[in-house]
């Protein structure tokens, strides 16, 4: 299934790969790097990692791209397959003393060809907030770390707002910033808003707004990743504890949990449509779970190490209709499914659960995700309709499957109601009525020991209006991150520690969780191969990013590569 040819292959770098779609060609003259091109000694450091922004250029050339190495941070033109990288003439570099920048992200909202913002977060604990094209340091937060001492883990800035970013970091603990506010020069205190099985989410309370706006707290150990969903609702946060926690942002309910078979989970991803979450982590899998459903669907099986990247192929994810008379939904629909592309897929959840939600699934869709990982590999997989729907007369499924209908969302699992999700474990396995997708996708009224939904809203809305309001009504593009630890608590009343505490001593046994929907056991569950898994870098690999025309992938050494898609190549002129 991997590698073609014989056993001196499996060491060989691999500059391309062919699946259905054709040849995916490594370009090695769109290379980017340090512009001494020189291996980084990456021993110590932390992960490359890239952004990417376009600045709408009237060029037609407005592809941006920011990478980190080491102290170092480049911000270059990104001309991907067009042209070969010229890398003398960075738009902007930083290197830094004392801390070492881990993540960053672009504010596409606000991004012209004059200005952008980009966050950067950094191994000591602070946040900062430049403009690379103007060359400004436009402020920095947490820079006396009172807020927070340890690494960051994630930083993105909530979808639909040109002024609020959330930052998780190794301590556990994420926050919810706003750029137009200080951060106070004494450590914040903090009042309960809410908490629920294993996290709690707190308000900052002071005379005057400042930052953190709210703290959230998530699980044990570090919140390694977060993601916002496409349509920035929803928030899935993967932590060190091994557990996938899935938030609706606005009301601070838990939607649905996931553990990973074993160990932490390091990254996490949403499919195009929202209606599925893939993870990766140290029990070397790659796991795709039902958003709708909230329960694992399929395990993928390739790498041979830590999986440190999974993303969505928006531009292969495909949808064919079986017969065109019986498409159910409308035009729009079906535009809207292919074309997922870059854009957003706003209201593309809710269509897809109600086509889903109906027995006869006349358009057929195969979901494409990539994984890179330590192990110095990039596996493609493809979700198809067996996996997706494995209950389906006519449809070739493995005996093991019809033993999914043991797995379904998590009953007993982050306070989810257990009576809502009760009813669709008594679903008989060779059928799935339309009620299922239904009865566990999103009545946050179901959610128990949090309060109703207007309750928290008023309550956000007393503590920091403007976050209510935003967070509201420009919620376009949200990516956030979740994960907290008791170690970082010190600057909280003694009060509110005392209930974090309280949330905290609730943990999930691991042993207890295998073999129940939280984490079913491998045989109860199909089981993925991938479609290619090819060795094609010297250190592990650190980012997987599929652009129009091409793949993204990074090492640790700083070498950002390029792969034309199929049909894709250009002929250089340097």
């Amino acid at each position: 299934m991997a590698a073609e040819g014989g056993g001196k292959e499996m060491n060989e770098i691999k500059t391309q790969f062919t699946t259905r779609e054709g040849l995916y060609k490594l370009l090695s003259h769109s290379e980017y790097s340090r512009p001494n091109r020189v291996p980084f000694n990456s021993q110590g450091s932390n992960p490359v990692k890239v952004s990417f922004v376009n600045v709408n250029d009237q060029s037609g050339n407005g592809d941006r791209i920011c990478f980190n190495v080491g102290r170092e941070l480049y911000f270059y033109i990104y001309k991907g397959v067009r042209k070969a990288a010229d890398l003398s003439k960075p738009i902007d570099k930083r290197i830094y003393k004392g801390t070492q920048p881990t993540c960053h992200d672009f504010n596409h909202l606000t991004a012209t060809a004059d200005s952008v913002s980009l966050l950067v977060g950094f191994s000591a604990g602070q946040v900062q907030l430049i403009d690379p094209i103007k060359k400004e340091t436009s402020k920095l937060f947490n820079e006396e770390r009172l807020i927070d001492k340890s690494r960051v883990t994630c930083v993105k800035w909530v979808p639909g707002s040109e002024s609020l970013f959330l930052v998780a970091h190794s301590s556990g603990n994420m926050y919810l910033y706003n750029v137009e506010h200080t951060c106070g020069t004494t450590a914040p205190h903090y009042q309960l808003l809410k908490q629920g099985e294993n996290f709690a989410v707190h308000t900052c309370k002071s005379k005057s707004t400042r930052n953190p706006l709210l703290k959230w707290t998530v699980g044990e150990g570090a919140l390694n990743e977060f993601a916002f969903s496409p349509d920035g609702k929803f928030l899935a946060c993967v932590s060190q504890d091994g557990f996938l926690r899935v938030f609706n942002f606005d009301s601070v309910e838990l939607h649905g949990t996931m553990k990973s078979y074993f160990g932490g989970l390091l990254c996490v991803c949403w499919s195009p449509d929202g209606k599925y979450i893939v993870t990766g982590g140290e029990d070397d899998l790659v796991t795709v779970w039902s958003f709708v459903d909230c329960r694992v669907i399929a395990r993928g099986q390739g790498h041979k190490s830590w999986v440190s990247v999974v993303a969505f192929d928006p531009n292969t994810t495909s949808v064919e209709e079986a017969d065109p008379m019986e498409f159910s939904g409308s035009d729009e629909d079906f535009q809207e499914l292919i074309s997922f592309g870059r854009d957003r897929a706003n209201s593309t959840q809710s269509r897809l659960s109600k086509r889903n939600s109906t027995d006869s699934r006349p358009v057929s869709v195969t979901y494409r995700f990539g994984s890179v990982g330590q192990d110095t590999q990039l596996c493609l997989w493809d979700l198809t309709e067996d996996i997706l729907f494995p209950h389906q007369p006519l449809s070739r499924t493995r005996t093991h499957t019809n033993v999914m209908n043991a797995t379904s969302p998590p009953s007993g699992s982050g306070g989810l109601n257990p009576g809502s999700n009760g009813n669709s474990i008594t679903t008989p396995s060779n059928s799935i009525p339309p009620p299922l997708p239904r009865s566990n996708s999103l009545p946050h009224s179901a959610v128990s020991n949090t309060g109703s939904k207007s309750s928290v809203d008023s309550a956000i809305a007393s503590g920091v209006s403007k976050f209510a309001t935003l967070s509201l009504h420009d919620r376009k593009e949200r990516h956030d991150k979740d994960h907290k630890r008791n170690h970082s608590m010190g600057h909280i009343s003694s009060k509110s520690s005392d209930k974090l505490n309280l949330v905290t001593k609730n943990k999930t046994d691991p042993a207890k969780t295998l073999g129940t929907p939280l984490c079913p056991r491998m045989e109860d569950v199909p089981l993925l191969e991938p479609l290619i898994c090819k060795k094609i870098a010297h250190e592990r690999l650190t980012v997987l990013i599929f652009l129009e025309d091409c793949i993204v992938t990074a090492c640790q050494e700083g070498f950002i590569c390029t792969w034309a898609r199929p049909g894709k190549v250009v002929s250089f002129n340097p």
